[in-house]
């Protein structure tokens, strides 16, 4: 994390005491060499997966960040392709990385498009929304898809118990209710309030087939299950 590209120990004290809008603006010139964009192998993954699953047209990003599902975006669908976040900063790395691209600064629980397009994906995004708001979010992309469209993305595999990422997780998230008890602005972000049952109903309720794809490039668990799904949710045809 601490790398000479990426942000200080300070700068990331500063953004976890900003608003989450304030935190990225000041995160967004470095974002890119810290361990919080979605890694590669993740969006190779996805990439293949919707290779089987198009062929698309336009192509939306929920909560872009600086752009890195919108170069996916841009390979698989023949179309245009857009980035909405709420964070100017971000969104000004994204179109310095991809000029050719529409970016459109926007709340993603109040989304501007209306019924346009064929695709639509998000990555890393979700834990900076509460789980009441999860419906609303849902709801808004369904309503930004034509009918039969897609809204996709990668939900990996809970850690295992008692490992390091388990009591990573448990850890940052318990720290970040202290820190949002204790402090305003909030900035919602929690790993462990995202969950496949929770997703599943959510989806539903917002009018969407949904089916789990497994990400075999990304490996299985001891188990056997796959470390990583591919959440594929459809817009029906036919609805309003």
């Amino acid at each position: 994390m601490f790398t000479p590209q990426g942000p200080t120990f300070r700068e990331l004290a500063v953004q976890a005491l900003s608003s989450i809008e304030h935190g990225y603006d000041l995160l967004a010139p470095k974002f890119d060499a810290t361990p919080f964009r979605t890694p590669q192998p993740i969006l190779h993954a996805v990439e293949s997966a919707l290779g089987r699953l198009g062929p698309f047209e336009r192509g939306l990003d929920v909560c872009c960040g600086t752009g890195a599902g919108v170069g996916l975006l841009r390979r698989v669908c023949d179309g245009q392709v857009t980035g909405v976040d709420f964070s100017a900063g971000m969104l000004a790395q994204a179109r310095a990385a991809h000029p050719a691209a529409t970016w459109v600064r926007a709340d993603a629980r109040a989304l501007p498009f209306g019924s346009r397009f064929d695709l639509a994906v998000s990555f890393g995004a979700f834990g900076h929304f509460l789980p009441h708001e999860q419906p609303g979010l849902f709801a808004q992309v369904r309503a930004s898809l034509r009918p039969g469209g897609l809204f996709v993305f990668p939900l990996p595999a809970p850690p295992r118990v008692g490992s390091k990422a388990y009591w990573f997780m448990l850890g940052f998230d318990a720290a970040m209710r202290v820190r949002n008890a204790l402090w305003r602005p909030r900035f919602v972000m929690y790993y462990r309030t995202f969950r496949l049952a929770d997703v599943r109903e959510g989806l539903a309720a917002a009018g969407f087939e949904v089916r789990l794809l497994p990400l075999p490039e990304l490996g299985v668990r001891a188990d056997g299950s796959p470390n990583c799904r591919l959440v594929v949710a459809r817009r029906p045809m036919g609805t309003s």
